[in-house]
């Protein structure tokens, strides 16, 4: 009976002392990872999976002879929040079953955990696996952003136009931002229970490349230009409205159709949603199958890409355009996910407004004043090369590195907490900073020396 209750005193302890740590650690990161959870947090998602991989190891590798887990926080040397502490002194006593013993099939863990097969791809193959993902999906989204411009530019619905507020990414800027509603928010933790690189890969690379800042911030630096500073301004608002409804109603009719699925199951039980097949990739072979069925997939789309690029480079126009976006649209959607890292950090060690999604911000900004430098030098230059190059990075390479449909799930995040405020200097921040800067690498140029606009 001593030894038992030596034993349950001390799991008590090491049970306290984890949910101090744990509530340290909480109060630590909910300044960041609240904030950037909304859209995206770039290659840290990998190594938050694996460094929670290694805390279970090293639980389960911490028994006691007779069974019982003993939960041991990673580093010992760190001392409990004093102020977390306080706020749950009176914590209720731990039932009866949890201070006694468990059963001794515990104490088999370490040695079932052995020959337990590899559920986790090694860290460097994760990375080259996410990037698989993004890239084939990011000329996925290239591809369908120029089939929206073409549907609903002035070649067949005429909806939209370069002389007019409605720009030609507006179609796929909605759409996108729509869809981030669904893939992004409501259904992302579904999906990512069967492949987090799918989820990247839909979430990040598809939706990031159906839209584009950049392109809308251009189309705006365009009008003003040509004088036409009353439909520059109703561009950015409208865009910005539309934007702002198209995700609002994505996750109204997604949380819609979840209620239905779940409507559906409680009528059909367990049974209708249950399959014999087993569609997690919850081991290394299968996600290595995954990986190179996607890399396989890539390169067919790269090689397809290069032959026709080299068929249409001399003829120009925008086959050509296109498919040197799709060689290089996979660079842009790998920087803005690397940037994504610096989401929800904010400046310095101090972490000044942290509310700002900095990576986000950055991949608009720089992608928008590159753009913005590329359109002055397709004016200066005039040549039918330099636009079919200078177009196709615009089109592939910065606008897959500036995104909409994330700043879009980054707005509505924040307008929805309790500062909704931060969401409209957000907003205001990514909109002015861009074309003000767009506005002196390109249309000071223009005005100056009197390109044909």
């Amino acid at each position: 009976m001593e030894g038992t209750s030596s034993a349950g005193s001390s799991f008590r302890r090491h049970s306290f002392n984890l949910s101090c740590h744990m509530i340290h650690q909480i109060d630590d990161g909910a300044k960041s990872d609240s904030i950037s959870e909304a859209g995206d947090i770039g290659d840290r998602a990998i190594s938050r999976r694996h460094s929670q991989s290694s805390s279970i190891r090293l639980s389960c590798d911490h028994m006691s002879e007779n069974g019982a887990v003993i939960f041991i926080p990673e580093d010992d040397r760190l001392q409990p929040n004093p102020a977390a502490c306080n706020s749950i002194s009176s914590v209720t006593p731990l039932p009866p079953e949890l201070i006694s013993p468990p059963s001794t099939d515990g104490a088999r863990c370490s040695e079932d955990m052995k020959h337990e097969p590899c559920k986790k791809l090694p860290k460097l193959l994760e990375y080259v696996s996410c990037l698989v993902h993004l890239a084939f999906f990011g000329i996925l989204g290239v591809l369908t952003r120029y089939l929206l411009q073409k549907l609903f530019g002035p070649e067949v619905a005429g909806v939209t136009s370069d002389q007019s507020y409605a720009y030609l990414d507006l179609p796929s800027n909605m759409v996108g931002s729509f869809l981030m509603g669904w893939f992004g928010i409501v259904f992302k933790e579904d999906i990512s229970r069967l492949s987090n690189d799918l989820a990247i890969g839909l979430s990040t690379g598809y939706l990031g490349s159906l839209t584009t800042f950049s392109g809308w911030n251009q189309k705006m630096l365009d009008l003003s230009v040509a004088g036409h500073w009353l439909f520059c301004a109703i561009g950015f608002l409208i865009g910005m409205m539309l934007i702002a409804s198209s995700i609002s109603l994505g996750i109204e009719t997604a949380k819609g159709f979840r209620w239905l699925l779940n409507r559906r199951k409680m009528f059909f039980g367990n049974g209708f949603f249950s399959s014999t097949i087993n569609w997690t990739l919850d081991s290394c072979r299968r996600q290595l199958v995954v990986m190179m069925f996607f890399l396989l997939m890539l390169a067919l789309l790269w090689g397809v890409s290069g032959a026709l690029v080299k068929a249409e480079f001399n003829s120009g126009g925008s086959s050509a355009q296109l498919w040197l976006a799709c060689m290089v649209g996979p660079l842009g959607v790998w920087v803005r996910w690397y940037l994504a890292r610096l989401n929800g950090y904010g400046l310095g060690k101090a972490g000044l407004l942290n509310w700002i999604p900095f990576g986000t911000l950055i991949a608009n900004v720089s992608a928008a004043c590159v753009m913005a430098a590329l359109a002055a030098v397709k004016k200066a230059i005039n040549t039918k090369t330099c636009d079919t190059v200078a177009t196709g990075i615009q089109f592939g390479l910065l606008g897959c590195l500036s995104t909409v449909s994330t700043f879009a799930a980054e707005f509505h995040a924040r307008r929805q907490s309790m500062h909704p405020w931060r969401a409209y200097i957000y907003a205001m921040i990514t909109i002015c900073v861009p074309f003000g800067l767009g506005t002196l690498v390109y249309s000071v140029p223009v005005w100056t020396r009197g390109y044909e606009k």
